[in-house]
């Protein structure tokens, strides 16, 4: 993609912005071995949601859009545990890569069929809402890494 639109850089601008989020809440945990702790309700520690939003976006955006040649492992998602510096690496890589291909895209780009594999449900959805979709799902998780840090979870809060 070469001459990218206005709206692939506002996609890529909140992306951007809710990346740098999740590097601040990993970086406000206190002691680094917290964010490999089970919580509350929450079936997922801090670690492993910042490396399946990793994850979900090299693929959905980096794979799928960039053609890039990400090759997605879902499982390592939930079941790898690195240092904190490591999934701070990983989330100024994620946004990077990301990014980057967001503010290439153009408004043909946004306005025909995601070229991914979506979900099910999603079956011939556009880029452009897709690209909306996976933004409210970073934000989803990312509250529930406030949460967590706080040492509980959304559902403790109901």
């Amino acid at each position: 993609m070469t001459a990218g639109s206005v709206e692939g850089h506002d996609f890529s601008s909140l992306v951007g912005t809710q990346l740098d989020r999740l590097a601040r809440e990993v970086e406000a945990y206190d002691d680094e071995s917290d964010l490999w702790v089970v919580r509350g309700a929450q079936k997922n520690s801090a670690g492993t949601l910042v490396l399946h939003v990793c994850g979900f976006l090299h693929h959905f955006i980096g794979a799928a859009l960039g053609r890039n040649g990400y090759v997605r492992d879902r499982p390592a998602e939930f079941s790898d545990q690195v240092s904190r510096a490591e999934l701070l690496e990983r989330i100024e890589h994620c946004s990077h890569v990301v990014t980057g291909v967001l503010d290439g895209l153009d408004t043909d780009a946004l306005e025909a069929e995601y070229p991914g594999e979506a979900p099910a449900r999603m079956t011939g959805i556009r880029t452009r809402p897709f690209l909306v979709h996976l933004v409210w799902h970073m934000g989803w998780h990312l509250g529930h890494i406030y949460y967590h840090r706080l040492g509980g979870s959304p559902a403790d809060t109901a």
